[in-house]
């Protein structure tokens, strides 16, 4: 970011500097997106953001799993329940 006036655009400094750096422009330019949006440049998710989504996405799986469990033990041991000889 701070070479970019030192380029015809963006892309090429992206170019350049991606060349210098050793990774593709797409790579630097989704970077560079990503500090923009990090000190409120850009608007969209920050990185910290992104990783308590990611965080809650994992946490509503695993809770899902969970209830996907304890639903299928309950109907198990209804159906034992129903199974089991009546005592008198």
């Amino acid at each position: 970011m701070e070479h970019r006036d030192e380029y015809q655009s963006e892309a090429a400094a992206l170019t350049a500097i991606a060349g210098k750096l050793g990774c593709s422009p797409d790579s630097l330019r989704v970077w560079m997106r990503q500090v923009q949006r990090d000190g409120g440049e850009r608007p969209g998710p920050t990185s910290a953001e992104i990783a308590r989504i990611k965080e809650l996405e994992r946490e509503n799986r695993e809770l899902r799993q969970a209830n996907e469990i304890l639903r299928k033990a309950s109907a198990y041991f209804a159906q034992a329940e129903l199974d089991r000889p009546f005592r008198k």
